[in-house]
């Protein structure tokens, strides 16, 4: 039942961030299920309470096995929850029979996880909170797993989703009890950080994040190959299978979107936080390498990127790098996007312009943004020298989750900056 929040003024607003500090005091761990079309889709919430303060500061983080997520917001009453996760305009609330005085979030709990996904449309899952026992996916039943014994699901694995069969790549780390870290590589991006198990040849992993709900189910087949579905939220489901494979590879991010010369950077006018049009031509841009990034504050990936964009500006700034966001947003409501796009940059501490490109979607954004030919995945980073001519575009981003992708994408970026910083100004 999910009974409606009390006025504000009756709950203890929490805006805290992590600190080392933090990290090592006694937390207290809830499940929390989301009720996905596919079956349970369990992320664990640690909640904990500060050293230094009253009895009301408490401060909450999402894990997501190698990943911890700061709740920015958490509202309580004693019996009503409502975790706010602002910069994916996303919000948890939950309601419990009972109270806290027996911990820090009253137990059971249920209630509704509701996400913005357009102007007047909103994704939701039922979802409920219950004191964590230790594993984010139920262990399996004694009779099923009373099996012979299957092969390890550690490895990387070449995957294809759906009939179409698109390509994906899976890398999965098996731990002793049965826990399983991993991610999926796509063309457009990866899935960032997936945790789950491994019992009897069935794998389970889900990632929740704020703004993204993902679960996969799978099973090891007697060929070694896995066959499983996918659930995203409450809106997509397709299957996928995978088979070992320690040389599977994708497409290379910086092949995949033609570009367009020609264009005079003067003609791309976009609206900066102050409600401004502002020019790719105006003096701050001027003679040097610049960096266009095509994101959007709703997405995972681009999150991921912003440190990345902070760090190369921060490096090469001083040698003649801009970087510039354009943020394409969900609802077309211009100012309910440049909240989101403020609370993006809040989040990621963005020491980069960045300005409001527009509505997301591929098409539009390939119109707005007449540098490429087209928009595949967000983000795309469009590098562009000192003459304002694009030289070189990569599409997607793999985030810290992939490892050894995410390494080598990186290094692939720095090489195109060193090459066109070395090249002689206009």
């Amino acid at each position: 039942m999910n009974r409606s929040i009390k006025p504000v003024a009756l709950f203890i607003s929490l805006f805290v961030f992590l600190t080392p500090t933090d990290a090592a005091e006694n937390l207290t761990a809830y499940r929390v299920v989301l009720e996905s079309p596919g079956g349970e889709l369990p992320f664990i919430l640690h909640v904990g309470r500060h050293a230094d303060s009253d009895s009301a500061e408490l401060y909450a983080f999402i894990d997501n096995g190698e990943e911890r997520i700061r709740v920015p917001s958490v509202l309580t009453d004693g019996r009503n929850i409502r975790l706010n996760i602002d910069h994916y305009d996303s919000t948890i609330t939950l309601t419990s029979t009972a109270d806290a005085s027996g911990g820090l979030l009253p137990v059971p709990a249920k209630g509704i996880w509701r996400k913005r996904v357009g102007k007047d449309k909103w994704s939701q899952l039922p979802c409920s909170l219950t004191q964590s026992t230790g594993h984010r996916f139920k262990p399996l039943p004694a009779k099923e797993i009373s099996v012979p014994p299957v092969e390890p699901v550690t490895g990387r694995w070449m995957v294809k989703f759906g009939k179409g069969g698109t390509p994906a790549i899976g890398i999965f780390k098996q731990g002793s009890d049965h826990t399983v870290q991993g991610t999926f590589l796509t063309t457009t991006g990866d899935y960032r950080y997936l945790s789950g198990s491994y019992e009897a040849g069935r794998l389970r992993l889900s990632v929740f994040d704020g703004g993204h709900a993902f679960l996969f189910d799978a099973i090891m087949q007697p060929d070694g190959t896995l066959k499983g579905d996918f659930w995203s939220r409450d809106v997509w489901h397709e299957t996928w299978t995978a088979k070992r494979d320690a040389a599977a590879t994708l497409p290379d991010g910086f092949l995949q979107v033609p570009s367009k010369q020609n264009v005079a950077l003067s003609s791309l006018k976009y609206r900066n936080l102050d409600g401004d049009m502002v020019s790719l031509s105006d003096p701050e841009f001027d003679g040097k390498v610049v960096i266009v990034e095509i994101f959007g504050s709703w997405c995972p990936n681009c999150h991921d990127a912003a440190d990345h964009l902070n760090e190369l500006k921060a490096r090469y700034g001083p040698r003649g790098l801009q970087v510039v966001g354009l943020a394409f947003e969900i609802t077309g409501d211009v100012s309910r996007d440049l909240q989101q796009v403020r609370r993006f940059i809040e989040r990621n501490g963005v020491k980069f312009p960045v300005l409001l490109g527009g509505f997301a979607d591929k098409d539009t954004v390939a119109n707005d943004v007449p540098l490429i030919d087209k928009l595949q995945s967000y983000p795309t980073m469009v590098f562009l020298d000192r003459r304002d001519k694009v030289r070189a575009i990569y599409s997607g981003y793999y985030g810290p989750a992939t490892g050894k992708a995410h390494t080598d994408m990186v290094k692939a970026i720095d090489s195109v900056i060193e090459t066109l910083l070395a090249e002689n100004t206009p």
